[in-house]
């Protein structure tokens, strides 16, 4: 099929951005802690289901102990870490702005290859980064044509703590899928350790009932199932057929329109005021980040 990895691209996009829509409206009814193990939960079953039909078994066993400890690690930074706090970003903030923040995450990755890995750091890297960071600013300080976010800075913050919570999930998830190791496997491996960790984390604390209890309230868990099935299932899937079928620089540029979809939606949907300085200030972040896989 032909331009089938850009289209893949193009759906991921539209997955993610569902994904933050239906986690923003569940986690303001039951919580975001409540939304983020339950979400959690339900893509672990689904991945389960998907990892038997594919490979024969519910779960890749046969990984060893190294490639289990990093994506392990990998999936405790990303999901039980980095997602929690990027979903209370989602309710105090809105989608739009807490995936704005997303785009900050190639900034974060490049920056740990750098640290960690010995990749380089030219100067037209850091001058997309610079361009990333301006959008993000232009949006955020908004010359005062809205009344002030009373959550704004901790949103910020958050969104921030998200995009750094995935870049350290991408940078363990290297190691771990180091040698062709298959990518569904590793994501079932990642979302259990994501999930166990949570589990043990409510348990010891006396409130896994109270989280849990988000499944009682029927619109959110139905809003929570979508976003498992569009987030952890189908867009991972999309993606790796994207990378799969596409160059990297316009899979990685496709994948990273979240933010452009979701201004129609917070407009019409959130009633959010969505300004000129609002979507230049998105294209512009967005346009620094995907020149970081150009450059």
């Amino acid at each position: 099929m032909t331009y089938l990895g850009e289209s893949a691209a193009l759906l991921t996009s539209a997955c993610w951005a569902l994904n933050s829509v239906c986690f923003t409206i569940a986690g303001r009814r039951v919580g975001s802690a409540s939304v983020n193990l339950v979400r959690l939960l339900m893509a672990w079953a689904l991945l389960i289901l998907l990892h038997l039909a594919l490979y024969g078994q519910a779960f890749p066993w046969q990984a060893g102990t190294a490639r289990l400890g990093w994506l392990a690690v990998s999936g405790l930074t990303g999901f039980a870490v980095g997602d929690a706090v990027l979903f209370e970003a989602f309710v105090l903030i809105g989608a739009r702005l807490a995936m704005l923040f997303m785009t900050l995450s190639p900034i974060f990755s490049a920056l740990l290859a750098w640290l960690f890995l010995g990749q380089s750091l030219s100067l037209p890297k850091i001058l997309a980064m610079a361009i990333t960071l301006g959008g993000i600013a232009w949006v955020v300080w908004d010359g005062g044509d809205r009344e002030p976010h009373p959550h704004l800075w901790r949103g910020v913050a958050l969104g921030v703590g998200g995009a750094l919570g995935q870049s350290l999930g991408l940078l363990f998830s290297m190691k771990g899928l180091a040698g062709g190791f298959p990518p569904i496997s590793a994501n079932l491996i990642r979302v259990t350790a994501g999930l166990g960790a949570l589990g043990l984390y409510f348990i010891a604390t006396g409130r896994l009932r109270d989280r849990l209890g988000g499944l009682r309230d029927g619109r959110a868990a139905a809003y929570i199932g979508l976003g498992a099935v569009t987030g952890p299932v189908l867009g991972v899937v999309l993606s790796l057929v994207a990378i799969a079928r596409a160059p990297m620089g316009v899979a990685a540029t496709l994948m990273s329109l979240s933010p452009v979809i979701l201004l129609p939606v917070s407009h019409f949907g959130f009633k959010e005021k969505v300004g000129w300085h609002a979507i230049l200030g998105t294209l512009l972040a967005l346009a620094g980040a995907t020149t970081l896989f150009f450059v």
